[in-house]
């Protein structure tokens, strides 16, 4: 059976807007309020999809999920038209379409049982998020059920907050071989609340069946918390042998840097200086929330923001990488903007799921025929934009509804209905 990397991206949703509700995210509060546009947001993220096919990668994607969430609207006591205006736009957030929170998955040479792990992430500690874990559990459950080869795990119980694989790593010499998994978890940052709890890190691995002395707990730089690194995954990426990360990453990075090492020598550490790019231009241009991924000759790319390109501290520094004898020889900037504008970049919009791609649900695994006609229902039916004060109305409903379910019956995905 042949394992690979499979990135699977969350489709955007039609209901796509800027309502501000991420504490500790920048980019999110930053444009609170700002009309959104739904329609170009689903498509630049298509759009990735398809170069990621084009550079000889796999390449799955996910459902958007039902907006808004009126069975949480129940258990509330509201409806849509006259909950107030945060429980309404917690209702409307399409934040599942960022699919590296959807869970965390150990792949199968790292557990016990020799099967791949998927746990949904419960991430509890924003409003808007903490009610989408059952929808993904619907979807893992389906893309992921085969049970000779994956194991799907529902979320962990409150009050232990769990943000998935965007506060996960994983270093291996390559993606088929067994590895070791690096759990992130947070403390307080600041004004800004940690994300990922080490109990809930822990009890992930547990129920992963990971061997604890190929398993690492670290905790994140409370300064990168504050500074607006509200997951692991704004200031540091793995992939395969490489450790690509802020210097200001990690609370203990020497600590951090030695355990890693002993545990998997062949490892390299790439280390951006804050004296080159800041924490805040790392968090401005996204830098670290990219894909960092193996193309089909061995080399290594990175996939990221166009921001990037445009902060010349930050490109400079790349540049100069690149143009060395490092491990990452291309950079690959494309054009997010749309989910930028909302805090996430390309690592954001995808779960990574080392696998063999035969068996996963093929629904779920994308090509270009799938991909032209997941655009063309975009095309057709995502509303153009969103301003905040359109969410109570019933028209805006029904549209966004209504693309849901197009997409879903032309996926053949209509049990997700």
């Amino acid at each position: 059976m042949a394992l690979v990397e499979i990135n699977f991206d969350g489709i955007i949703g039609p209901s796509h807007n800027y309502a501000g509700l991420s504490l500790g995210n920048l980019a999110s509060a930053n444009n609170a309020g700002a009309s959104s546009y739904p329609k170009a947001a689903a498509l630049q993220g298509i759009e990735k999809m398809r170069a990621n096919l084009r550079l000889g990668l796999a390449q799955g994607f996910f459902m958007p999920l039902d907006r808004p969430n009126q069975a949480w609207l129940d258990a509330l006591a509201k409806d849509v038209e006259t909950a107030e205006p945060h429980i309404r736009a917690a209702a409307f957030s399409a934040s599942a379409m960022w699919a590296a929170n959807a869970a965390t998955v150990s792949p199968a040479p790292d557990t016990a049982d020799h099967k791949c792990h998927l746990s949904a992430a419960n991430l509890l500690t924003m409003p808007h998020r903490s009610h989408e874990w059952p929808g993904t559990l619907a979807q893992l459950k389906i893309a992921f059920g085969n049970p000779a080869h994956f194991v799907v795990h529902e979320a962990v119980p409150p009050p232990f907050g769990d943000e998935g694989a965007a506060n996960f790593m994983r270093l291996c010499t390559a993606h088929g071989h067994a590895g070791i998994e690096i759990f992130v978890y947070g403390k307080a940052g600041g004004p800004y609340p940690a994300r990922q709890h080490i109990e809930a890190s822990k009890a992930v691995a547990r129920a992963h069946g990971l061997d604890p002395s190929r398993t690492l707990f670290v905790q994140q730089s409370e300064a990168a918390i504050a500074a607006g690194a509200f997951h692991n995954d704004v200031v540091a990426v793995a992939n395969e042998r490489l450790l690509f990360t802020h210097e200001l990453a990690f609370e203990m990075p020497g600590e951090t840097y030695a355990d890693i090492k002993r545990l998997m020598p062949e490892a390299e550490i790439v280390i951006v200086p804050a004296d080159r790019v800041s924490l805040a231009d790392a968090i401005q241009s996204y830098l670290f929330n990219a894909q960092l991924v193996t193309l089909p000759d061995g080399g290594m790319a990175l996939i990221l923001p166009s921001e990037a390109e445009g902060n010349p501290r930050v490109w400079g520094w790349l540049s100069e990488m690149v143009a060395g004898n490092g491990p990452i020889r291309k950079l690959v900037p494309v054009d997010v903007r749309q989910s930028m504008a909302n805090g996430g970049g390309p690592a954001c919009l995808r779960l990574r799921v080392v696998a063999d791609p035969k068996t996963v649900d093929s629904r779920f695994i994308a090509d270009e025929a799938k991909l032209d006609q997941i655009a063309a229902i975009v095309s057709a039916h995502w509303p153009e934009s969103i301003a905040p004060r359109e969410l109570a109305d019933s028209a805006l409903i029904q549209k966004v509804q209504g693309a849901r379910k197009a997409l879903l019956t032309a996926c053949d995905l209509d049990i997700l209905l």
